[in-house]
């Protein structure tokens, strides 16, 4: 299946300043008696909405499950290929949206918008050649936290805003004896391995295929030059941040022991919150864009929404009550008790301190993570190959062509390449 680049919706939203884009609607549950097997992954706006679909609408089902896991893309094929499958709504994202869709295991969402979606504005609906294949909730990205008290104590002055300006800040941070390991990044092997590298390519203006083609293009000064940034941001991370995902990052974050992050903006409203943190750590926090490269003016983020999909797997009246209370869920109550758990894309959202670093990274024209059939092949093969680098124990050169040789291994298996 060959699927179009799609704009990203929490991108639109906030570039054009629509922050509020669903009109409040009270919930509506679909058929009774159903089943509703939802899949998500582990953070809090994915909790909020699946939560609010639950208390809403488990009295009208014959059974309502949530499952939240930090995994979710490893199993969500796999779960969703028997039929009946396993879920039968899967909150997803960018990468796992085509994921899902390469096996042919969501289905549209058409007439279950014309039903039930009165209030969802067309920035919400994902549209893959005429047909809804997703409804977003939130925006989201990666971007700088920082530690403004920090960073005055080591002499910093202001927020760095380039990659050669966090190295300068953490060298001053770790001569001044503050810290020894002042950067956090989520690094851990696999997906945020691929990731950052994406972050740091894209900025730098890599491109990862040919144009008009599944061919790889990532042997090249740009890549090189990425990999040496992030190689450079990792002396200064934490031993083992090989082995750190979005919970560890946010930890260190939370307990005082990092004052340089580039992190998900989807945890801004955990940090700055009043649990699990001090106010030390917490009133000095800032959050802002995520930072240049080489002088140039790409932020080193990849913009991101998340959305629901319905199983193409289960019954129709399945999948008419999980759409129901998951639609249904994305109303202004759930943003008023939730608001800085995510840029929502939801009436009544009012954007706070913990909205910033998405909103500017937005705003300084990072890119949209690619929405293309052979980009989840590409990503994985860079979580794995990339590795040996990172460690030490191989030139860059050669973790490219690697990586190279890893995706062209996939895409002929998956018929992308002869």
């Amino acid at each position: 299946m060959y699927l179009k680049k799609i704009a990203v919706a929490g991108a639109i939203a906030v570039l054009t300043g629509t922050m509020t884009t669903t009109a409040g609607h009270a919930a509506e549950c679909g058929p009774s008696g159903q089943s509703v097997r939802v899949l998500g992954s582990d953070f809090p706006a994915i909790q909020a909405v699946s939560g609010t679909a639950k208390d809403n609408c488990e009295a009208n089902a014959g059974e309502f499950t949530v499952t939240l896991r930090d995994n979710t893309r490893d199993i969500m094929n796999q779960a969703l290929t028997p039929n009946p499958s396993e879920y039968t709504a899967v909150i997803v994202a960018n990468s796992t949206l085509t994921q899902l869709m390469n096996d042919d295991l969501v289905r549209p969402l058409n007439d279950l918008v014309a039903k039930y979606g009165r209030g969802l504005k067309p920035n919400q609906l994902i549209t893959i050649d005429g047909d809804i294949m997703a409804v977003a909730f939130m925006a989201n990205s990666q971007h700088l936290f920082s530690r403004k008290d920090i960073l005055e104590r080591a002499g910093v002055k202001g927020t760095p805003s380039s990659v050669p300006e966090i190295l300068d800040a953490a060298e001053k941070i770790r001569a001044a004896g503050i810290m020894e390991h002042p950067i956090v990044m989520n690094m851990n092997v696999g997906w945020n391995v691929g990731e950052v590298f994406n972050l740091f390519y894209l900025a730098h203006g890599g491109e990862f295929f040919k144009p008009g083609s599944a061919e790889p293009d990532i042997r090249n000064d740009k890549a090189l030059a990425a990999l040496a940034d992030i190689k450079a941001l990792a002396e200064y991370a934490h031993p083992d941040h090989l082995s750190q995902a979005s919970n560890e990052t946010q930890a260190l974050w939370e307990a005082g022991q990092a004052a340089l992050g580039i992190m998900w903006g989807s945890r801004g409203g955990a940090v700055l919150d009043d649990e699990g943190s001090t106010s030390r750590v917490t009133s000095n926090t800032v959050l802002s864009a995520a930072p240049t490269v080489a002088g140039g003016s790409i932020p080193a983020a990849t913009l991101w929404w998340d959305g629901i999909t319905i199983a193409r797997n289960i019954s129709d009246e399945e999948a008419e009550a999980s759409f129901a209370a998951l639609v249904g869920a994305m109303s202004r109550s759930m943003v008023r008790q939730n608001n800085d758990a995510a840029i929502w894309l939801i009436d009544g959202f009012r954007p706070g301190p913990a909205a910033a670093g998405v909103s500017e990274t937005a705003a300084a024209g990072a890119k949209p993570y690619p929405m293309i059939p052979y980009i989840n092949l590409m990503h994985n093969a860079l979580g794995t190959e990339l590795v040996d680098y990172l460690k030490g124990s191989e030139s860059a050169e050669q973790a490219l062509a690697d990586v190279e040789a890893a995706y062209r291994t996939s895409a002929k298996e998956a018929g992308f390449l002869r």
